[in-house]
């Protein structure tokens, strides 16, 4: 009997330190983390804003972790081809995302997606935001909104608008001034922001909503010019750009935010870890400037929780949005 009790007592102590060294597993990987270089991809061409922001966090993530972050755009199909790499990696934090909120608000009620947006990503950190900026080629004679809603109506079917990529704001905000104004600007998708402007600037389309962070040194080139900003104030890098509802249209008031983005799997030791460096980094005041200077503002340091939700609940909007102007989703090329 004694013998068994011994037997017993072994394994049971046995079985508390097994319990013990995995409960410490999570802990030491993290604090090991990260063991290799970490990517960063976006789904968005070089020079877009995805780039520039995920660039200002690169380099300072890089100092923080003493390991390269690489950031690799993967632009095409409105993001789909830097989703499908960001989700064929494994769940160990050193692959990670940066993209537009849309990505989970708007692109799943457009495109027929091949993931679930509220269960194969995660917000980590929201890095910036801002309103889209509605700038039109020097040639249209427009200078405003409701120029340019008589200059359609006068011209109709004549005007395109471009967007950074289909599903997206950009996209989905011409639509909506479609409704509103009783007008007809045909929509042209394009890989996104940069070479979307150089048609823009080209006069291949005469219309588009985009980031400040790239359209505004094409306003001050004086290649383009802006009609107006969304949100609910103007941008402080073009105060003299009236916003939607000054000009009549309070409806179009989307504000973007562009955000971290890991798989939900990733062990939560490893997350806060991602997030509190995140949060360091776009909290230093070079890196505020530099957002400043593209238009943006800093993310509003909401939890993932309550990203999570916010994102919910935009999305429901959303898609209540385009299912009363038509729209469903559409297997991409379509």
């Amino acid at each position: 009997m004694q013998t068994l009790f011994k037997t017993t007592r072994r394994a049971a102590l046995g079985a508390l330190a097994g319990a013990a060294l995995l409960a410490a597993a999570p802990a030491a990987f993290a604090q090991a983390w990260p063991a290799k270089p970490v990517r960063i991809l976006i789904g968005a061409p070089p020079g877009g804003t995805a780039d520039i922001v995920a660039r200002l966090l690169a380099e300072g993530l890089q100092k923080e972790w003493g390991q390269p972050v690489i950031v690799e755009p993967k632009p095409g199909a409105a993001g789909m081809i830097a989703m499908q790499d960001f989700l064929s990696q494994p769940a160990d934090g050193h692959t990670l995302l940066v993209s537009v909120n849309a990505l989970v608000t708007e692109i799943p009620h457009v495109i027929k997606v091949r993931f679930d947006p509220f269960k194969d990503v995660k917000p980590v950190a929201e890095l910036a935001r801002s309103g889209l900026v509605f700038v039109a080629n020097g040639a249209l004679p427009a200078k405003n909104v409701p120029e340019l809603v008589a200059y359609a109506k006068a011209n109709p079917g004549k005007l395109s608008y471009a967007s950074y990529s289909a599903g997206t704001i950009s996209h989905t905000m011409g639509l909506e001034l479609n409704k509103a104004a009783g007008i007809d600007l045909n929509h042209v998708p394009y890989k996104g922001s940069p070479p979307a402007l150089q048609d823009l600037a080209g006069g291949h389309v005469q219309l588009m909503f985009d980031g400040p962070a790239t359209s505004i040194p094409m306003i001050k080139g004086g290649k383009i010019k802006a009609l107006a900003v969304s949100g609910p104030k103007r941008n402080p890098a073009l105060p003299e750009v009236p916003t939607f509802a000054e000009q009549g249209y309070p409806m179009l008031d989307e504000v973007a935010w562009m955000g971290l983005w890991i798989k939900p799997d990733v062990p939560a030791e490893v997350q806060a870890k991602i997030r509190q460096a995140t949060l360091k980094v776009m909290s230093q005041p070079a890196v505020q400037t530099r957002l400043a200077e593209l238009g943006n503002d800093l993310g509003s340091g909401a939890t993932p929780d309550e990203l999570a939700k916010s994102l919910r609940a935009a999305s429901d909007k959303q898609g209540t949005t385009l299912r009363a102007l038509g729209v469903k989703p559409q297997e991409l090329g379509s």
